[in-house]
């Protein structure tokens, strides 16, 4: 395709977002999370463990004929367990120009595709340009959640990345590099809240050239850091230590991707004080308008 050709996926793009900001899609009042759709679905995979697959994505996977999926990203033993049926197709290396007449023609041929990214889609997951672009030719499509790796990271680490008096945000974020510049890069600013848990993605080759500028910024040097590479993975590896002191374990441990850096005082789990949830205001009474509200405020302290 050429950049003059009507099917060229930046001009699908970019009418696709015109309409968004005209007019929001009906589909977004007819449908919910979860609900089987007609088009093609863009399945989160989850952070690497097939058992953290979820049931709608397992059953889209073993009805599929044709899996794009998101090369060694997904988990080779989710592929097996659930594809290994289906015609599968690395997207790694094809640009729109390739992918998205390859999921045409195959849907309109009456296959049923599935397009797979890692962890959530909708975190760092370059989906919806797809989608645009595939809705664009007339192809229907639709997104099916999968667990983030910074909730199997929190899992792995035995803590919440919320904690009463600890931190009271989380900041999904990336550090500067190719795609992001020093402007847009907020991480120093996450971290100087201090009850802010940040946790950075895409960011494993940065971690020296981070945690520098976050002391450059005279951040505390033995704040909490913890990196865990391929969380839920058969090779999980966890690295603990603080901003002065994991580029170094990082370094020795020879990892470059595929990792999830956590900052923050959520990481060690230590220092939180007792949720009201289960305390005073579950005394109240089920019918305590008090009750009612607490459980809103405090339900995921």
């Amino acid at each position: 395709m050429t950049e003059d050709t009507p099917n060229d996926p930046q001009d699908a793009i970019d009418s696709q977002g015109e309409r968004r900001r005209e007019e929001l899609d009906d589909r977004i009042f007819e449908h919910s999370a979860g609900d089987e759709q007609e088009g093609i679905p863009f399945v989160g995979a989850g952070p690497g463990n097939p058992r953290l697959l979820t049931v709608a994505g397992k059953e889209l996977l073993e009805d599929a004929d044709l899996v794009v999926h998101a090369g060694s990203l997904v988990n080779s033993e989710l592929l097996d367990e659930y594809c290994g049926h289906a015609e599968l197709v690395n997207s790694v290396g094809k640009d729109l120009e390739e992918l998205i007449p390859l999921m045409r023609d195959a849907y309109e041929d009456g296959d049923n595709v599935v397009r797979l990214h890692s962890g959530d889609p909708a975190i760092y997951g370059a989906a919806l340009e797809q989608m645009d672009a595939l809705e664009h030719e007339g192809v229907p499509t639709y997104f099916v959640p999968g667990v983030t790796s910074a909730f199997a990271a929190s899992a792995t680490l035995r803590t919440q990345l919320t904690l009463n008096e600890v931190s009271n945000h989380v900041a999904f974020t990336r550090p500067q590099g190719k795609t992001l510049t020093p402007e847009e890069d907020h991480i120093s600013d996450f971290v100087e809240m201090g009850d802010v848990t940040t946790c950075i993605y895409l960011g494993t080759h940065a971690v020296r050239d981070t945690m520098d500028r976050l002391l450059e910024g005279d951040h505390d040097p033995e704040t909490p850091v913890a990196v865990i590479y391929h969380a839920s993975w058969p090779d999980e590896d966890v690295i603990v230590g603080d901003i002065g002191s994991i580029a170094d374990k990082v370094e020795e441990a020879g990892y470059r991707a595929s990792a999830l850096v956590v900052i923050g005082d959520a990481v060690t789990g230590a220092g939180y004080e007792r949720s009201f949830l289960y305390g005073d205001w579950a005394n109240r009474g089920p019918d305590s308008s008090d009750a009612n509200e607490s459980e809103t405020q405090a339900g995921d302290d």
